[in-house]
């Protein structure tokens, strides 16, 4: 009996971890609630004027300002973090339907 009772726990356990994962998906796809902040733009402190920076500085700058004129500001952190989210989101389903895997082996024996 012990084992029936811990399959349907693991099965119950297993979905609601698969049902949770999708309902924040929803949640962050549908700009309801934000996406965790796993990578974030990195600001500078100090400004330093155009002759004092190095050759790889002004290189960086001047591609920085270009990127600008093409994507809007924040575009990258922010694919980055949804890519981030996407690939938990999976983990958690596969986690999930392991764990309810488990449940079921447990019922049928």
């Amino acid at each position: 009996m012990p084992k029936n009772i811990t399959g349907w726990v693991l099965i119950v356990l297993g979905l609601a971890i698969i049902l949770w994962g999708i309902y924040s998906s929803y949640e962050i796809f549908t700009v309801k609630t934000k996406v965790p902040e796993i990578f974030q733009t990195a600001e500078r402190g100090e400004v330093l004027p155009e002759g004092f920076l190095t050759q790889e500085e002004q290189m960086q700058k001047m591609i920085g300002e270009q990127l600008k004129g093409l994507l809007p500001a924040g575009f990258l952190p922010e694919l980055l973090n949804l890519a981030a989210w996407s690939i938990f989101a999976m983990i958690l389903f596969f986690g999930g339907g392991k764990v309810a895997e488990i449940g079921i082996k447990l019922l049928k024996h």
